[in-house]
């Protein structure tokens, strides 16, 4: 029997309440086989709203991780230069969405591919 490959999917933003928030709860709603967690790189706001911080153990424990805009790249590199450059994709989502917008879910199934 073939066994499934279970992926480890993160998403990042700033603060995780809009845009990899959705991400997060929309594709493990519809991928129950791979695991999905959200982080956020504005430590401020993420300890304010008691979400998920982005730590390297985040980063070494997903398989791939999709950072919603380009600053989000930058400032993982500003902490660990390219190590992790292989597994992330930038998918330029602008902030101008709210949680489960239907036009934001439109665009992570277009760029988010398992």
């Amino acid at each position: 029997m073939i066994k499934a490959t279970i992926l480890k999917i993160l998403c990042v933003c700033s603060a995780i309440k809009q845009r990899s928030k959705t991400g997060e709860d929309y594709f493990a709603s519809k991928y129950n086989n791979h695991e999905f967690l959200s982080a956020g790189t504005n430590l401020k706001i993420c300890r304010k709203e008691g979400t998920t911080e982005l730590t390297e153990d985040l980063l070494q424990w997903a398989d791939k991780v999709y950072v919603i805009e380009k600053r989000h790249l930058k400032q993982i590199q500003k902490y660990t230069g390219s190590k992790y450059y292989s597994k992330i994709k930038v998918l330029d989502i602008p902030d101008i969405f709210k949680y489960y917008d239907p036009e934001l879910v439109r665009i992570l199934e277009e760029r988010i591919i398992l």
